[in-house]
């Protein structure tokens, strides 16, 4: 019995060392993460394990396995791990403890491929992925086929490693900005960049993705678009990047890439854009443009434009070097600034020849080719709260590229006193003709020359220039009599003096009459006074009530006054000289002719002015009128003018003028004018200029202009009753095609809305010329949408006259969702040219594939 029990003892006391061994053994080999689901659990008293994970994993799923010799879980369907910041929705997860490794898998479908991504979720950010690893320790990960979503677009790469929460690395990268492909409403993207190696930098501000080679696909098609390198900035600032170019052919210099260039913000007011025209045959465009804007206070820019085109073969008589510039300066005052003190200026000076050389296509776009004259101007504009008083200083300068002459003024100053009233009266209402006299009064500073290119700030130049000083001074009244009748009176006085004055002469032995500006100060003072009255006469024409017409308006404002002036030309004001023409004969002249203050009047003026304005409405029966009745306007205005000179010793009668406009069927406007000589032009054998002789009463033509403007659009000749097309198909488009119906045999149903104006202009002018010139032309200008998203707009001038396509330009715009193409085509005139450029819609994009105008109210920045 003792030899049993000692026996018994013995094998307990070695079955309960066995277990303590086994005990010991398992927790040595337990996985460090008491949040694993398992149903063994021991607490040590003798030894504490470290832990070695920062924070709790936790998991769940729908079926969970613990491989406790391998250290591993594996999670199956809807598997979730928690780590930290960190989230992993997969349709497989495993979790390799012993290498804090955890990978994770979308769902499979029948044919092994993944129907159902895996979705890793930090920092409030979700990532899809085919396949995906994850380091819990380094916070490392790879994953297969990543899906990256950045500002407005998706970043679709074969391999993705995240090197920590801030850098991945992505190899076979693509980068799209398609709304349909981000919303996952359709399986291929439109278009996107690929790049074989690509960096994503993420910071708490700004993002930013760099990539080397890059190539644009459109509808997985590689386009010819490619780039060395690219930086694409995903912040809501201004960044630094490259511009790319839009590329055509012009017939003249050749192949070209247009606004190729690199944008650089400056600072938080300033950015500075450098562009560059490349063409084939070796001319080429620099054009440096700077902005700046200061909320409430000011905004403006700097641009210019050098550069040399060159045309033809070197060697052949068609060859020609032409050196072009041009400088230009916009800056406008927020009216917020200083109600008090405005400053602002708009200056653009170019080459004489700019226009026609320059190998800018935006001007021959724009049409700025056809500019006859180009004006600079700037002007500081001063007020003040208690006076009266506007001083404003101005500088100008204008190019005239038909004479190759400049217009220089520098400076010029004015101050204006506000129009007051000279006999104010008590009771603050003003009766009669003297409380109701107002005095308007100013003085006016020039300096004045005309110049060339060659010539300007030369000491020629400023020997040339004229400076005057003006004062006028313009007093008027009016009152009502007999109810009916406007009286008014009104008188002008001039004041004027200038440092310089004419000589005029006949020289023989060239044949011409020479003008020497002397250096000499000289004055006049001239006066005028004037007297009309008028009134308004109306006519009522009424018809039955069942006439189509209901009634015709005729309203007519006569208008007679008259006007005295005293005779300058006179010996005893000295303001007028004689010289001796070809002929022989004495011919006055002003000494202040080709002055900056002008000249006083010749000759004695006693004129009686009339003038007759007329308006001419119909009423007519309308059904669509709520009123029932409908107003046509005949004459919008015809009006006639002409004047009497009872002191004139000769052709006492004035040009008699006619002019007149209307708009008929609400659409078709009409302006003519028409001016009769009323006497008679007589021409002597071989002579085409005229003599105007004393036999009045011949109304010979002088002159005429009609122009015609005709708008049509699809709304015009749109029925009423035209039932809308979501009402008649209403079967929609889908992915895509959502601006499409369709009808029960599938076929496609869109508006296709069209605009087209009309315009024709015709002028004659003779004056006393034999002959007269005539100028005719017709102009066409519209657009029509072929479909949803094709835009087709273009314009056409024809000059009947010399039967010749003047200006015509063609343009076809296809929206292609996420981006546009557009091609601009000139066919005919001094430039043939044609552009193509693709412009994306996304911010993040829009500049970097084509070139726009930046602003700052367009922060987001290109490559």
């Amino acid at each position: 019995m003792v030899k049993n029990g000692f026996k018994n003892r013995l094998l307990i006391l070695i079955i309960l060392i066995f277990n303590n061994f086994l005990a010991f053994t398992y927790a040595q080999n337990l996985p460090e993460n008491k949040g694993v689901n398992d149903t063994i659990t021991r607490t040590d008293t003798l030894r504490t394990i470290p832990e070695r994970l920062e924070d709790v994993v936790e998991s769940k799923a729908e079926n969970i396995r613990n491989d406790i010799p391998k250290k591993m879980t594996y999670l199956n369907r809807k598997a979730q791990v928690k780590y930290q910041d960190m989230q992993i929705d997969a349709d497989y997860i495993s979790i390799d403890w012993d290498r804090s490794m955890i990978f994770a898998r979308g769902e499979l479908d029948s044919l092994g491929r993944i129907r159902t991504p895996a979705i890793a979720t930090q920092g409030g950010k979700s990532y899809e992925y085919d396949e995906f690893t994850y380091n819990i320790k380094t916070r490392q990960a790879i994953a297969f086929n990543a899906r990256t979503e950045e500002s407005e677009g998706v970043i679709i790469a074969e391999r993705t490693k995240k090197y920590n929460d801030s850098v991945f690395f992505m190899r076979r990268g693509k980068y799209t900005t398609d709304e349909y492909f981000i919303k996952k409403k359709d399986t291929i993207a439109d278009y996107y960049l690929l790049a074989p190696n690509i960096k994503l930098i993420k910071g708490k501000e700004k993002s930013q993705v760099i990539t080397g080679p890059i190539q644009m696909y459109i509808e997985q098609v590689p386009t010819p678009l490619v780039l060395p390198f690219a930086i694409l900035p995903f912040s809501d600032k201004r960044s630094a990047g490259i511009l790319i170019p839009s590329f055509g052919e012009r017939e003249d210099v050749g192949f070209f890439l247009n606004s190729l260039g690199y944008y650089q913000p400056i600072g938080d007011h300033f950015d500075l854009k450098i562009l560059a025209d490349l063409y084939t045959k070796g001319s080429w465009n620099l054009r440096p443009e700077m902005n700046y804007k200061k909320n409430y206070r000011y905004t403006g820019n700097f641009s210019a434009d050098i550069g040399t085109t060159v045309r033809g073969i070197r060697g052949l008589p068609d060859y020609s070097k032409t050196g072009t510039y041009r400088i230009a300066w916009r800056h406008q005052q927020d009216q917020k600034a200083n109600p008090f003190l405005t400053f602002s200026a708009s200056v653009d000076v170019v080459s004489n020849r700019f226009y026609n050389n320059t190998v800018n296509n935006n001007y021959a776009f724009n049409q700025n080719n056809l500019n006859a004259q180009q004006n600079s101007s700037i002007s500081v504009v001063k007020r003040f709260l208690t006076l009266p008083v506007t001083i404003t200083g101005t500088a100008s300068y204008s190019q005239n590229f038909s004479t190759g002459f400049a217009d220089l003024k520098l400076p010029v100053l004015n101050v204006a006193i506000n129009q007051f009233y000279l006999f104010k009266p008590k009771s603050g209402i003003r009766e009669g003709l003297l409380e109701n006299i107002t005095v308007n009064t100013g003085l006016n500073f020039n300096n004045f020359v005309q110049t060339t290119e060659d010539e300007l700030f030369t000491p020629a130049m400023w020997d040339k220039m004229q400076t005057g000083l003006k004062n006028n001074i313009t007093l008027g009244t009016n009152t009502t009599i007999a109810k009916y009748f406007t009286f008014s009176l009104n008188a002008n006085i001039d004041n004027a003096l200038t440092t310089k004055t004419l000589t005029r002469n006949y020289n023989p032995v060239t044949n011409k009459v020479e003008d020497i500006l002397q250096k000499k100060i000289a004055g006049y003072s001239s006066f005028s006074t004037g007297a009309s009255l008028q009134t308004v006469l109306y006519g009522m024409l009424n018809f039955k009530r069942t006439s189509a017409v209901q009634a015709i308006r005729h309203m007519v404002t006569p208008q007679i006054g008259f006007t005295y002036s005293p005779d300058f030309s006179t010996p005893g004001f000295g303001y007028y000289r004689n010289y001796y023409n070809d002929r022989g004969e004495m011919t006055p002249y002003s000494i202040f002719d080709r002055g900056i203050v002008g000249s006083p009047n010749s000759g004695l003026v006693q004129a009686l002015s009339i003038s007759v304005n007329n308006n001419l409405e119909m009423k007519v029966r309308s059904k669509t009128d709520s009123t029932g009745v409908k107003k046509i306007k005949i004459f919008e205005s015809l009006n006639f003018n002409t004047n009497y000179n009872f002191a004139a010793p000769e052709h006492k009668w004035s040009i008699f003028s006619f002019s007149g406009q209307t708009t008929l069927f609400d659409k078709l406007n009409i302006n003519t004018a028409l001016n009769l000589e009323p006497y008679q032009i007589l021409f002597a054998p071989g002579e085409n200029t005229g003599v105007r002789t004393q036999n009045f009463g011949y109304f010979s033509l002088q002159g005429f202009n009609a122009q015609l403007s005709y708008p049509l659009s699809s709304e015009i000749f749109k029925k009423k009753d035209s039932e809308d097309l979501s009402k008649k198909y209403p079967k929609k488009g889908e992915i895509r095609n959502e601006n499409y119906y369709f009808d029960e045999d599938n076929y496609s149903r869109f508006e296709q809305p069209w605009s087209l104006n009309i315009n024709a202009q015709y002028s004659y002018t003779r004056s006393l010329s034999r002959f007269g010139s005539k100028m005719a032309s017709i102009g066409l200008d519209g657009s029509i949408k072929l479909s949803p998203y094709w835009n087709i707009t273009g314009n056409l001038y024809y000059d009947v006259i010399s039967k010749e396509i003047a200006n015509t330009q063609l343009g076809f715009s296809r929206d292609q969702r996420s981006f546009t193409i557009n091609f601009n085509w000139i066919p005919y005139g001094q430039y043939k040219v044609y552009d193509f450029f693709i412009g994306i819609k996304a911010n993040i994009l829009r500049d970097a594939l084509k070139y726009r105008d930046r602003s700052f109210t367009q922060p987001n920045a290109p490559f």
